[in-house]
């Protein structure tokens, strides 16, 4: 099995209602990083987030209006990326997850994967690659400012369903300008929504209704073509000879037509979350197996990370039964927290239902639940900071894990 890590930089209460400086928080994060190359953690992924989560609950419609601070304190993944790297000698570096609709769009961003892998490569025995997950970002605030917003009252209809499929065109651009090919808006799908893009018949209608007023229709279309997001003539990415054997693309999405597409253009491999059920596991990994583009070799479990909180007590001076007990007791005080923030609100079933996704315990236990839940080839990524802004137990935390847990998992003492 193997092991990675993922630093969110939440700069947010934790659960004892401490809120770091943005000086603290990056200094505990970088400790954090060179403690995971030390460690051998494979990949270290860093979560990306994009304008103050503060400030938007100002909006008319917030997102997170209940969010305490900043969801996430990395707003350009590649700077922090270099940073990384010019600290560690064997860890990976990934983005979990960027927005390829904010910051520029998927031109801007294609264009910077370029030019950090042109740099990075410049050393022939450089060897680490750079992996760039990458979404529609999970709130909608931090793309509004880009453009990605409902042009008239049939896309506001749609709009759940049609910001999909921008993501869609926005990741064929991503991809094709990836390849090195010549792009332009006329060479991309066209964006087309009919009844099976949306959840309910109700919802269709809707659209359907808009269709008819706005644009004069004589009755309700079977299915409704739209402008492309993204208008323009042909262009190419610079630099063009990086080593692109140093990318590794990963899509942050459930859309199963989506993972199939995109593997289409090139090699993407594909996230999923603890909280996501086992059946759904398996079936992404049956698809995968037969879409996975064939320039990536055959795909193995191990190309589907799986975001795992980890909260494991190995201190001092406690019992195995009181770790463990410990251990539930933090977990519990961290999810109330997280879901306080998310919601506004504390849901007793939703903190059960997150602990049973999680793993728990002391060393021992997390073992356990470990071997039993997770496949032996899958790939983990490790999630410790978790609302806990205690760096130095973060830490011991990080090499209890990899020092005891990941020994015994592989078959070690």
């Amino acid at each position: 099995m193997e092991f990675d890590i993922f630093f969110s930089i939440s700069q947010t209460p934790d659960t004892t209602g401490f809120t770091p400086s943005e000086d603290e928080m990056f200094s505990n994060f970088f400790d954090q990083v060179e403690l995971a190359d030390d460690l051998g953690f494979g990949v270290g992924w860093v979560a990306q987030a994009h304008l103050s989560t503060e400030i938007q609950k100002r909006n008319r419609d917030p997102v997170v209006p209940h969010y305490p601070g900043e969801v996430g304190l990395c707003t350009d993944f590649f700077q922090v990326a270099r940073e990384m790297l010019s600290r560690t000698t064997r860890m990976e570096v990934g983005s979990a997850v960027m927005s390829i609709l904010a910051s520029g769009g998927p031109i801007a961003q294609a264009e910077r994967v370029g030019s950090f892998i042109a740099l990075h490569g410049i050393e022939p025995a450089e060897k680490r690659k750079l992996h760039i997950g990458f979404s529609a970002g999970r709130f909608e605030f931090m793309a509004r400012p880009y453009g990605i917003v409902p042009r008239d009252q049939v896309e506001e209809a749609a709009w759940p369903a049609l910001r999909g499929q921008i993501f869609a065109e926005a990741s064929e651009i991503f991809l094709r300008l990836l390849n090195g090919e010549v792009v332009s808006s006329e060479t991309i799908s066209p964006t087309t929504l009919s009844r099976v893009n949306f959840r309910s018949e109700e919802d269709w209608s809707r659209v359907q209704e808009a269709a008819v007023s706005e644009r004069g229709l004589a009755e309700s279309p079977e299915s409704i073509e739209f402008e492309n997001r993204y208008d323009f003539e042909e262009i190419k990415t610079i630099p063009q000879e990086w080593r692109r054997s140093l990318l590794n693309l990963v899509l942050g999405s459930h859309d199963k037509q989506l993972q199939v597409d995109v593997n289409k253009i090139r090699p993407v491999q594909v996230f999923n979350l603890s909280i996501t059920p086992p059946h759904v596991i398996e079936e992404t990994h049956e698809r995968m197996a037969e879409s996975y583009h064939p320039d990536g070799g055959a795909w193995v479990r191990s190309m589907m990370p799986r975001t795992v909180m980890v909260f494991v007590n190995d201190e001092d001076g406690l019992t195995q039964e009181e770790q463990d007990e410990a251990a539930l007791e933090e977990a519990r005080a961290a999810l109330s927290t997280y879901w306080s923030a998310l919601e506004g609100t504390i849901d007793p079933s939703k903190i059960e239902k997150a602990t049973d996704n999680a793993v728990i315990g002391s060393v021992e236990s997390v073992v356990g639940q470990i071997s039993e839940r997770f496949h032996p080839e899958d790939r983990i990524m490790c999630w410790f900071d978790f609302f806990n802004h205690d760096s130095e137990r973060v830490k011991r935390n990080m090499a209890a894990f990899m020092t005891k847990v990941a020994p015994r998992i592989n078959g070690g003492p």
